[in-house]
């Protein structure tokens, strides 16, 4: 009997290590299919293995989906402020150099910059597109958004009094026109005239084009001179600032210190509400594939109590003669628990080890793959983005760690429960 050869050993050892915990390992890695050569048997094998794909899984998908909403998070902000002020009804603001002053005044905000926002269609022969125009100064644009610092030489062909545009690259191709051509923007608010209302026309130049990598600006944006836009539209000044701050992820905190600290009957918009729709779509995407993989974890984990089924079906003769030399219900209780738990934690790390390897590496995985297989995951005519972004964050991992650890644990209850609950008369009768 393996037990019975191995009393002295933990005789000698249960002063220093309680003994349950000594047997739940022994248990763990010396199964009777690989006993001659100390692995860990074959059912016990199976159960961590499960486990740790499953918490690998978890944490790879859950990270590349991370990593796809930083990549068009970053991209879309290329393009829109963190914060944005303006009065409203699309009207100007009442004083916009002294909210601008108010503003640069708040300790998070690096930059700031005036800007006139309005929509009208662009026209060039019978095409017509609906677009999002945005009047801006060019020398202060570059300190509010990626895109126009990444875009200087191009924003500073906008000049007052030319009527010049910057159009999206998308929108460009769609209606076919290149750097040199006109188009005809048409403002909504026409002239009235004895003949009726008239809609307010103008010839306009296009001057360069723009790629922010995010299909809804780059196919509906219009930029054009603040001076331009204002003439335009009929606007007397600037119809809100744009905001950026140190820290984007505090633009809710800053736009409530804001709502309190200006002057004025001013709205508020951080850039978590401009996109509210899909940042809720993305998020409810990522709960839906933490429950639908949790599942996959809690198959794994409840795979342990079959192992521990047939382990304690294997070892009542050792759980009888335990009990004869004076073992407790409980005592054998834990030592089953802790064989179960020694499973958890064991598929647990390697799923954590795994899939953190895998996450971290995965700009180097997939290209390989690719090669390999003579295939392209992510096309660039297709997607937005032509790699696949990973970004493990703590606040994910660690729940995927202490649900993966607690299903192990329940998943040993009942299994040891029964051991404990084996007859010692009734074990021994037959051995």
């Amino acid at each position: 009997m393996g037990l019975l050869s191995g009393m002295p050993q933990l005789l000698s050892m249960s002063t220093q290590i309680p003994y349950e915990l000594i047997l739940g390992w022994r248990y763990t890695r010396a199964g009777r299919a690989t006993r001659r050569n100390g692995f860990i048997s074959f059912i016990s094998g199976v159960s961590m293995l499960g486990i740790a794909l499953g918490v690998a899984a978890l944490i790879i998908v859950l990270s590349v989906m991370n990593g796809f909403q930083k990549e068009v998070r970053d991209r879309m902000l290329g393009v829109i402020s963190h914060i944005e002020v303006f009065a409203p009804g699309g009207a100007a603001l009442p004083d916009a150099q002294k909210t601008l002053a108010e503003i640069k005044a708040n300790k998070s905000v690096v930059g700031a910059a005036t800007f006139i926002s309005a929509q009208a269609l662009l026209a060039r022969g019978e095409d017509m597109k609906g677009t999002l125009v945005r009047g801006i100064d060019p020398a202060l644009e570059g300190q509010v958004t990626d895109l126009a610092a990444t875009s200087v030489s191009t924003l500073a062909r906008l000049v007052p009094g030319q009527f010049g545009v910057v159009l999206g690259g998308e929108l460009a191709r769609a209606m076919g026109v290149r750097e040199g051509d006109t188009v005809t923007l048409i403002a909504p608010s026409g002239q009235v005239t004895p003949a009726g209302v008239v809609p307010r026309l103008k010839q306009m130049t296009v001057v360069g084009t723009f790629n922010s990598g995010h299909f809804e600006y780059d196919s509906a944006l219009v930029m054009l001179h603040q001076d331009d836009a204002a003439k335009i539209f009929r606007l007397e000044g600037p119809t809100g600032i744009r905001i950026k701050l140190k820290d984007l992820h505090q633009a809710r905190e800053v736009a409530v210190e804001l709502s309190r600290s200006l002057s004025g009957d001013l709205l508020i918009r951080d850039w978590t509400q401009q996109n509210k729709t899909w940042f809720s779509a993305v998020q409810l995407e990522k709960r839906m594939m933490f429950i639908i993989l949790t599942l996959i974890v809690a198959v794994a984990a409840f795979n342990l109590v079959s192992t521990l089924v047939m382990t304690v079906t294997d070892k009542r003769a050792d759980i009888a003669i335990l009990r004869t030399l004076g073992a407790s219900p409980k005592s054998i209780m834990k030592i089953f628990m802790v064989q179960g738990a020694l499973v958890g934690v064991i598929g647990t790390l390697s799923g954590l080890l795994l899939g953190l390897g895998i996450a971290l590496n995965i700009d180097v995985i997939v290209p390989a793959l690719e090669r390999l297989l003579n295939a392209s995951f992510l096309p660039k005519d297709i997607y937005l983005i032509s790699r696949m972004p990973s970004e493990p964050q703590y606040s994910d991992i660690m729940p995927i760690v202490v649900i993966s650890l607690i299903l192990s644990f329940l998943a040993t209850i009942y299994p040891s429960w029964r051991a404990s609950r084996v007859n010692p008369a009734e074990a021994l009768r037959y051995e």
